[in-house]
């Protein structure tokens, strides 16, 4: 039966963790990045759906391409963070049901209905979003989520030929603490939350 994580893994995960805007110099290896991915395949998705595709862009030349594509306020921050990770949706994913949710036909439940593949996808490429942040920040990662850029700009320079759309991007690596904005407020429970 699983337990409450202690206080410290949780102030790691939620307390202490921020929105990172400057990086240290310091690379994300290839082998945590794997582990980050493997970690983050784990969340739930409907029907085991795993939408998600994430393009770790890491390379001098692979910024260049995502570079023009940013919105300015975002430019600054993702050329300085080691990894940006293009968060994509593939609307090509009920495809891979009958090996990803064996149990039933769940590709059917799919077939001819493109409203219900681009809800299916967006949201579970979101949750899987959500995933990836939280495996980051548990493997010492910080991290910085953005929707500042442009969405068709990116799909035709990353994913061209393909049914696979952005759907956010997240900046990774180790951020510079001294550069950290105040925490912006949160609400308390009974201002956006009920018990019924």
């Amino acid at each position: 039966m699983p337990t409450a994580l202690d206080q410290q893994a949780l102030d790691q995960l939620f307390r202490q963790a921020r929105t990172h805007h400057a990086w240290q110099d310091r690379p994300v290896d290839d082998a945590t990045l794997r582990q980050l991915f493997e970690l983050t395949v784990l969340g739930p998705t409907a029907a085991n759906s795993l939408p998600a595709r994430f393009v770790f862009v890491r390379s001098a030349e692979a910024k260049a391409r995502l570079r023009p594509l940013l919105s300015p306020g975002n430019i600054e921050q993702t050329m300085a963070a080691p990894v940006t990770v293009i968060v994509a949706q593939d609307h090509d994913f009920p495809e891979h049901l009958p090996r990803l949710y064996p149990f039933t036909d769940a590709r059917a439940w799919f077939a001819g209905n493109e409203a219900k593949i681009a809800e299916t996808a967006f949201r579970n490429s979101s949750l899987q979003a959500a995933y990836l942040l939280l495996a980051a920040r548990a493997l010492g990662l910080d991290t910085g989520a953005m929707s500042g850029f442009d969405n068709a700009g990116v799909d035709a320079e990353f994913f061209a030929g393909t049914r696979v759309r952005s759907n956010l991007l997240i900046n990774l690596g180790y951020g510079d603490a001294d550069r950290l904005h105040p925490r912006a407020p949160r609400p308390a429970f009974e201002e956006y939350a009920r018990l019924l």
